[in-house]
Order: C-alpha cells, then sequence, then structure tokens
C-alpha cells in the first residue's frame, strides 16, 4: 500500500524468511473465491523483514515510529465494528525519525500460540495476518499479510462405534451403525444399515453430512446449516432383514475440524444425517453427531515443552535432551 501526500511517499512489504520453501494451501475468503496462502502450525516462529520503498530518492521520510504486528482475531459479520483479538503481539522496528533511503527491518516472533484453526464461515471470519505500519503525521502506511494455521490432532484414545435406531411403532424399525465417532479429515465412514421392520414403502434413503455454524450467545444465537456431502444409500424399497454397507470417503469434501465455542464467539460441528423418504413423499430422519479432526504424523509440542527445548541451547551439550522429530501434516 502506497502513502500518497506532499514530499516522500513510500511503500510496505513483508516478505517471510522461509517464503521459498514454505508449504502454501487453498483458503477460501469471504468472497468464496480461493487464494493460496503460507501455512503455520501452532508454536511456529514467524520471522522475516518488512522492507520500506522510497518512491522518490533523495527525499526524507520523516515518521513517527515503524513496527510489525502478529495478529489473530475473530470477526462477527453482524457486528463488524468489533474483533476480537485473541493473539496481539507488536515488534517496534524503528524510533520516530526519518529515512533518507530504502530500507529493510528484520523481525522474528519467537514460538508464536496460534490456538485455532483459520476459518471463515457465513457469519465469522478467524484469521491470522502481521501488519507493518510506518506511523505518519496524517495517514499511517500499512501493509498487511495473512496466514493460514492448522491445528493438528493425534488419534483419539476413545473412538466408540455409533449404534442407532430409526422406528415408527409397528411400521418401521431400522437400526444403524458406524465404526467410528471420531473421523479425521481424510477418513473413511464405514457403516451398515439393518432393516428388522419394513411395513411402509421406501423408496429413497441418503446419508447427509452436516455442517452447523454457531455464532453469538444467549438471544443473539445464530444457526447456519449447510449440507456438505449426499451419499445415495439405496433407490427402491428394502426388505425385512436386508442389510446394506456404507462407505463414505471424507477426502473430497471442504471440512474443517470440528471446533467447539472458540474464544467463546463461535463452534462449528458435524452431523450425520440419515433421510428416508416414502412413496408419499413423507421424510424420516436420525441425526448424530461426529468429531472430525485433523490428522498430524506424531504429537505436536505444547507450548511448555517448546520453552524447555529453548532453555536447552543454553545448556553443555552433554546436559541436553534430543529434540523430537519436528512434525508434518499427514497427507494420507
Amino acid at each position: 500500500m502506497s502513502f500518497f501526500g506532499f514530499g516522500q511517499s513510500a511503500e510496505v512489504d513483508i516478505v517471510l524468511n522461509d517464503a521459498e520453501t514454505r508449504k502454501k494451501v487453498e483458503h477460501k475468503t469471504e468472497d468464496g473465491k480461493k487464494d493460496k496462502y503460507f501455512l503455520f502450525y501452532d508454536g511456529e516462529t514467524v520471522s522475516g523483514k518488512v522492507n520500506v520503498t522510497l518512491k522518490n530518492p533523495g527525499k526524507r521520510l520523516e515518521h513517527y515510529g515503524i513496527k510489525i504486528e502478529f495478529i489473530g482475531q475473530i470477526e462477527l459479520y453482524y457486528d463488524r465494528g468489533n474483533h476480537h483479538e485473541f493473539v496481539s503481539l507488536v515488534k517496534d522496528l524503528a524510533r520516530p525519525g526519518e529515512l533518507t533511503n530504502s530500507q529493510s527491518f528484520d523481525f522474528e516472533f519467537t514460538h508464536v500460540e496460534k490456538p485455532y484453526e483459520t476459518y471463515t464461515g457465513q457469519n465469522v471470519k478467524l484469521r491470522y495476518f502481521l501488519r507493518a505500519t510506518i506511523s505518519r503525521r496524517l495517514n499511517d502506511v500499512s501493509k498487511e499479510m495473512d496466514i493460514v494455521v492448522h491445528t493438528l490432532s493425534t488419534y483419539p484414545e476413545l473412538n466408540s462405534s455409533i449404534k442407532m435406531e430409526v422406528g415408527i411403532e409397528d411400521c418401521l424399525h431400522i437400526e444403524f451403525e458406524y465404526n467410528k465417532s471420531k473421523y479425521h479429515l481424510k477418513d473413511v465412514i464405514v457403516g451398515k444399515i439393518y432393516f428388522l421392520l419394513v411395513r411402509i414403502k421406501i423408496k429413497h434413503m441418503e446419508i447427509d453430512i452436516i455442517k452447523r455454524e454457531t455464532t453469538g450467545t444467549g438471544p443473539s444465537v445464530y444457526h447456519e446449516n449447510d449440507t456438505i456431502a449426499k451419499y445415495e444409500i439405496m433407490d427402491g424399497a428394502p426388505v425385512r432383514g436386508e442389510s446394506i454397507p456404507i462407505r463414505l470417503f471424507l477426502a473430497g469434501y471442504e471440512m474443517t475440524p470440528t471446533m467447539r465455542d472458540i474464544n467463546k464467539k463461535f463452534s462449528v460441528r458435524y452431523y450425520l444425517n440419515l433421510v428416508l423418504i416414502d412413496e408419499e413423499e413423507r421424510r424420516y430422519f436420525k441425526q448424530q453427531e461426529i468429531t472430525l479432526w485433523r490428522k498430524g504424523d506424531i504429537v505436536r509440542r505444547s507450548m511448555s515443552q517448546q520453552a524447555t527445548i529453548a532453555s536447552q541451547r543454553f545448556e553443555s551439550p552433554s546436559e541436553r535432551v534430543q529434540e523430537p522429530a519436528k512434525e508434518k501434516e499427514d497427507s494420507s
């Protein structure tokens, strides 16, 4: 972004130190378009340079200080005037004074805590970004750079199967079973439908994956349901004693991990919705919540572990504990 006024003008740019090697991922913006952003995880250091380029060589640029911020914030679309910041770090790059030449400033935010996943929904947006600012008397010169954060988990210790029944007395009795209740984002939902009693004429049956976004609290709660996937189980009438297998691959759908009460502002939950339609177009359904998580190869280090590792740099080599291998997001 450029500053245009009397005298000198300048342009600010932010460049990450590992820009050539750091992975980029696609993320949907508020207008529905997809752009690529640098990917970070909780606890990773964010470092780079702020480049200030003067537009008119030989002229001075007076300023009241140069700084860079790392910000994590939540914006509710119905309350756009308020940005709820849950991470706010500032580094001063230059004291008030003047620049006579274009200049670069190094910055480093060490082991930054990034507790939540980047998210753009129907009523809420959670974003992380760097913002470099040259403070001026009339108008500040600033530049923002968004990044994407993924939260990783390990395999849940408890992952029980789901067993449920759908029934209408003396007319219909169906049992359905899914192999587990917690799935990673590239998992496969495996299950079976058992028809124990069928006295109504069912013509269609499907499983839907529904995303429910909840924003606000108290009387100002908003729910938005979005059908992510439809999986047709059968087309035609089942008979008593029949069983139908289910295999639903999640990798082809755009989903996030389950998010519960993020900073007391919003939640994102996922449900399996079993839908039956009879010949008179009556609909019968049963809904069950599932938990989605993003798979990591190994357990990510906690902030306290990272602090311990940082302190070990000052110990003698014989006293050091070997640092665990750095985790990468699983692509399987």
